[in-house]
């Protein structure tokens, strides 16, 4: 990476030629930078009054909305200390934040209710964008709200930096210039888990997967279905179940009168705690199939759903998760600290995730000099740093992945004793290289760095 200056000159001749497709000399200015850099005025750009709004779009209603309580408290510890200092501002590395608000100016915040419904989150984020002048906005714990959101901040021309989305899709066939996202995603889960399963339970497996019926549900299917089989793994059947189920009982008779001896459920938030709770009560766990004890496997984990769940259900599972609370490295504990400070628990990884990205597209202005979103974007793509509790990252430009470490957990066996909070066990960091994999895996194309 070159330095600061020399990235910045060549971000802003880049991003003209990219975004306006003229010579700079033909450009018309409506704003002028120190180095008589020309900047259009796009989305909610320029930005004027000693403030600047970001917008904090989480499911407060629906299946998940215990993952975006916990995304609404990251995001306003992440406002905090932008304006105030403290937490990761003194982990993140290499890092342009001072404490003072993002370029001088201090930071408000709106909220919005995405419902966990795609049209829902588009109709709070167009609010955010039209009626309260956000100039980034971010939110999740739905791919498909992820999804929705991205194709929205395209056609506005303002930065969404996705929380919570899991899918493959996200940053695949449905990335986006203004889409960004820290969270890793379902393909590297199942590049993940899988060696794990087959070396704690065999090869000789037979899995019936319960799948959420959208696009992180379908491509968490996909990806465990073609990395368990390359371990050796039969998949016996699929059946993908409606975001709004409560009660999974009959999708569990069909398991149930299967030969399958695992169950996997690619399920989350409230649908993983009643599938899984309603799987232990038909006596899943102790049921013996093909000579071997039935196992359960949640691909995505996360503390709350644990919680949720209860210690016995989850006890021995294995999943993945993004970030866990337990971490000793600098940026998990100076952002734990403060979190347990205001709130009295530790956070889990939505709060996490929302307060990453907080920080990540607020350092990416610093960086900039300016808040005009094509240059904020070119200094997010190819960005590496450390000090965000996930090792060495790199956000990757051509299609806004992170490449970062993950983990592997287990339900702790021992939460009984040692807190209602410790919940799961990390079993393996999972480097970024181990789960990295090249951007034509995926199709899709992030399009222009302004609207069509």
């Amino acid at each position: 990476m070159t330095d600061k200056k020399e990235k910045k000159i060549w971000t802003r001749r880049d991003v003209l030629k990219a975004s306006v497709g003229v010579a700079v000399a033909s450009a018309t200015p409506m704003f002028f930078m120190k180095d008589a850099w020309a900047e259009e005025a796009i989305g909610n750009y320029p930005v004027k009054g000693s403030t600047v709004k970001f917008g904090f779009n989480v499911p407060q209603t629906g299946a998940y909305a215990d993952e975006g309580a916990d995304e609404l408290r990251g995001y306003k510890l992440a406002v905090e200390h932008l304006n105030n200092g403290g937490g990761m501002l003194e982990t993140l590395k290499p890092s342009s934040l001072k404490g003072n608000g993002v370029l001088g100016k201090k930071v408000e915040y709106v909220t919005g209710d995405t419902q966990t419904n795609p049209d829902a989150a588009r109709t709070s984020a167009r609010r955010m964008i039209d009626r309260d002048g956000v100039i980034m906005w971010s939110g999740g714990s739905s791919s498909a709200t992820a999804i929705a959101q991205q194709y929205l901040a395209q056609e506005k021309g303002v930065i969404f930096m996705s929380a919570l989305t899991h899918s493959n899709d996200t940053t695949g066939k449905d990335k986006r210039r203004y889409g960004f996202r820290y969270f890793f995603n379902a393909h590297m889960t199942g590049k993940a888990l899988a060696p794990v399963l087959s070396k704690a339970y065999g090869k000789d497996r037979r899995a019936f997967h319960l799948s959420a019926d959208y696009s992180w549900g379908h491509t968490q299917f996909e990806s465990m279905k073609d990395f368990t089989e390359k371990e050796g793994w039969t998949t016996v059947q699929n059946i993908m179940t409606p975001l709004k189920s409560t009660d999974f009982s009959a999708f569990l008779t069909a398991v149930l009168n299967s030969d399958a001896d695992v169950l996997v459920l690619n399920h989350y938030g409230k649908n993983m705690v009643n599938s899984l709770s309603q799987a232990v009560s038909f006596g899943m766990r102790e049921l013996q199939k093909n000579g071997k004890t039935m196992e359960i496997v949640i691909p995505l984990y996360s503390r709350l759903m644990a919680q949720g769940a209860g210690i016995d259900n989850v006890e021995g599972v294995y999943g993945t998760t993004s970030w866990t609370w337990k971490q000793k490295d600098a940026g998990s504990q100076v952002f734990t600290n403060a979190f347990t400070k205001v709130h009295g628990f530790p956070p889990s990884q939505a709060a996490h995730v929302a307060y990453c990205q907080t920080l990540l597209y607020a350092n990416a202005c610093e960086m900039a000099g300016t808040f005009y979103p094509p240059a904020v974007i070119k200094a997010l793509e190819d960005f590496k740093f450390s000090g965000t509790g996930t090792g060495d990252t790199l956000y990757r430009g051509e299609d806004h992945q992170c490449m970062r470490d993950i983990l592997v957990v287990q339900g702790n066996s021992k939460a009984k004793s040692s807190g209602k909070y410790d919940l799961l066990n990390i079993h393996a960091t999972v480097k970024a290289d181990a789960v990295a994999y090249p951007v034509s895996t995926f199709k899709g194309e992030l399009g222009p760095y302004k609207p069509a």
